[in-house]
């Protein structure tokens, strides 16, 4: 197999990730060195290795993922549920909490249809004080990204 050089992001693209998530979410700062993984895929890390260290270990060993699966740059950096759990104390913005019943079919992975409407674009989706992930609202459905494999079972 052939070895994957990790593509780390320069802090001009990081600045500009940060920009829009801050437009979005509120979000002001990313303390995590971001990596590239392939297919739109952004990984986060926050471990003590420089990035240096990082490329000499590719050398000796093969590394296919550092850190975590941090966000997706497709429609202006889709955030995981992880990375929004890691920022929620930034997250000021775009913030819709739902109630009990709604909650049930999020964690499903179902995408949520709304009595009120709401603003169009990216939103943070909160229960109580749980960050329960990242969904795009239409106005009036907010589509779930959840993955497949992090959804509750019937």
């Amino acid at each position: 197999r052939a070895k994957m050089i990790p593509s780390f992001i320069r802090s001009s693209e990081k600045k500009r990730i940060i920009e829009e998530l801050n437009k979005q979410f509120g979000i002001e700062k990313i303390p995590y060195l971001l990596i590239e993984s392939g297919r739109e895929k952004i990984r986060a890390f926050s471990g003590s290795l420089s990035k240096e260290e990082i490329l000499q270990l590719t050398t000796i060993t093969l590394i296919e993922n550092i850190g975590i699966y941090f966000l997706n740059k497709e429609d202006n950096f889709r955030l995981t549920l992880d990375a929004v759990n890691i920022l929620k104390d930034q997250i000021n913005k775009n913030i819709l909490e739902i109630d009990e019943f709604q909650l049930h079919d999020w964690l499903m992975g179902k995408d949520l249809i709304l009595t009120t409407p709401i603003n169009q674009g990216a939103v943070i989706i909160k229960f109580k004080e749980d960050f329960l992930g990242y969904g795009k609202s239409t106005g009036i459905k907010v589509y779930n990204y959840i993955p497949k494999d992090r959804r509750l079972k019937k």
